[in-house]
């Protein structure tokens, strides 16, 4: 009974091993969007606002369709409007895409104001019970300083953020080539 474990682990690794280019494309794919992101910000947000347009459209339609066929599994109002939003957001996404990426970040700049007036009042009313409130009061200037950005100029807003998920997509897609050829040693 001891080696049940162990054989199941086996076998476990050895599924994992014969799938490990499954990995590595999931990696390359990564550091293509990653390179793209970072050498074409505004067409690589483009692209993603795209993209999720089509998701939204596809997910809205479906969602109308179980709103007439009795099978939403939630209150039909409800499943009507959450439908009709994401039709909504989807073809405005789909339509123009770069207009959303910048309504988005619209979002984020208001978030990131929000935020850092948070992190201010609350480093003010902690600051006894606490060392350090400092770090939170330079954490909500900083915040707030990024919104202003953002919001005064929401093209870069996206840029820089398009710029920061290009990044970020190059260093996961190489961590996923590394992985996937160690994974190839367990076949």
């Amino acid at each position: 009974m001891s080696q049940a474990p162990e054989l199941r682990t086996t076998s476990l690794l050895s599924l994992v091993g014969r799938s490990w280019w499954v990995v590595l494309l999931y990696g390359l794919i990564a550091i293509g969007f990653g390179l793209i992101a970072i050498a074409r910000p505004l067409s690589a947000a483009a692209g993603l606002a795209w993209a999720i347009g089509v998701m939204a459209l596809v997910e809205g339609l479906v969602s109308l369709f179980a709103v007439f066929s009795g099978n939403s599994g939630a209150p039909r109002g409800w499943a009507l409007v959450y439908a009709l939003a994401s039709i909504g957001f989807g073809a405005l996404a789909v339509i123009n895409p770069l207009v959303t990426a910048k309504v988005l970040v619209l979002l984020l700049a208001i978030w990131l104001i929000l935020a850092g007036v948070y992190r201010i009042v609350f480093a003010i009313r902690v600051r006894r019970q606490i060392e350090g409130e400092w770090l939170l009061i330079v954490s909500g200037v900083l915040a707030i300083v990024l919104g202003v950005m953002m919001f005064g100029n929401p093209l870069g807003g996206v840029a820089v953020t398009t710029l920061w998920i290009g990044i970020g997509s190059l260093i996961y897609g190489v961590l996923q080539v590394v992985v996937a050829f160690r994974l190839r040693k367990l076949r």
